[in-house]
């Protein structure tokens, strides 16, 4: 056997075997596997070559509580699209789906060139799927993904001479040509159709998570919310937070606070010194499943420095509590200003 690695202009290094007339080197003739060549560009086919041609892609989408895939093959020329759809699997499995599609349809026709933009699939056919089977469908000791699919597209390969060509799915429209024109054809073919009514509950679904890690998290900003949220498995778009944020009561009560000037006793409160005086104040916060139903405000008299913490209870222990172990360790006021508060005694303080 000789091996000659080439580099071909995608990138990928192409294996070319050269059985000599004769040699199985071992393997019997029924544990070889056919593998694809490469197509060539579908602008440069022949008017008969491409009515024989298809194009195949995947999907994948979570629609109410379910995931589900949709398989598309496309043929130019027949202007078609054969599909086949199901639930619980990813993207990467309906794309590998389309090409058992695609070879169904081949063996009626006799000639399949297939055209994928998965470069998973792409490699498979011209050489991953002789490896994997001469490997007993094992990679480093561990199960091949999807060793049953393969194995199935292995049977179908066997008495077909495949083509198959990578496209690529990201060029301008500027460079388009009429191979990536197909590519996006059968980009909506597989695309899946979801009714109003399951985009209206997928919608709220996000939005009652994102109220979560907003509220969880301590009603942070967006950047704040993404990030607490993404650490715990959870991803939300701006958009989403932001909305969650816009409708917050809690966060609309705090911004209220923020915007309150600091008080004024008669010029009397300038003599004392940054974090000697400040107003104290509870404010009451829409039921939260928390059970956080106040929020402690803490206004710094010479500077108008806002402080808050949410707090199950509006009392003089939950106080003096927050002033010993969430606030000492910044600053502590030597003299509370406060209308409201005057039921708290300095002997609890």
């Amino acid at each position: 056997m000789s091996v000659n690695m080439k580099s071909q202009s995608s990138g990928i290094l192409e294996v070319i075997m050269d059985w000599p007339e004769g040699k199985d080197f071992g393997m019997p003739p029924e544990e070889e596997v056919m593998h694809a060549e490469e197509a060539p560009p579908y602008n440069e086919l022949s008017e008969s070559e491409k009515q024989y041609a298809l194009f195949t892609d995947g999907s994948c989408r979570i629609v109410g509580k379910h995931r589900r895939w949709k398989a598309a093959v496309w043929s130019p020329r027949q202007q078609v699209a054969e599909t086949a759809e199901g639930e619980g699997e990813l993207s990467q499995f309906a794309e590998v789906k389309a090409i058992q599609v695609a070879l169904d349809i081949a063996e009626r026709e006799k000639w399949p060139g297939l055209y994928t933009d998965s470069w998973m699939v792409a490699n498979a056919l011209w050489g991953w799927l002789q490896q994997w089977k001469q490997s007993n469908w094992q990679c480093r000791s561990k199960p091949i993904w999807a060793a049953a699919l393969w194995q199935g597209i292995t049977a179908q390969v066997q008495n077909l001479l495949v083509k198959v060509r990578h496209v690529d799915a990201h060029v301008p429209k500027s460079r388009a040509t009429e191979e990536h024109q197909n590519n996006q054809q059968v980009d909506k073919a597989a695309k899946i159709e979801v009714a109003q009514m399951d985009l209206d509950w997928q919608h709220k679904g996000e939005l009652f998570l994102a109220r979560w890690a907003h509220d969880t998290s301590g009603h942070q900003g967006r950047d704040a919310t993404q990030r607490w949220a993404r650490d715990r498995g959870v991803d939300f778009t701006m958009d989403t937070i932001a909305q969650v944020i816009h409708d917050c009561e809690t966060c609309a009560a705090i911004k209220q606070v923020k915007q309150l000037k600091p008080l004024w006793y008669g010029g009397q409160w300038l003599k004392y010194k940054y974090g000697e005086a400040w107003q104290i104040d509870y404010i009451t916060l829409p039921p939260t499943h928390q059970g956080k139903r106040h929020a402690l405000t803490m206004v710094e008299a010479t500077t108008g420095w806002l402080e808050t913490y949410t707090v199950p209870h509006a009392t003089a222990q939950t106080l003096s509590w927050t002033l010993r172990n969430r606030f000492c360790g910044k600053m502590a006021p030597q003299r509370e200003l406060s209308q409201t508060m005057g039921h708290i005694s300095g002997t609890t303080l």
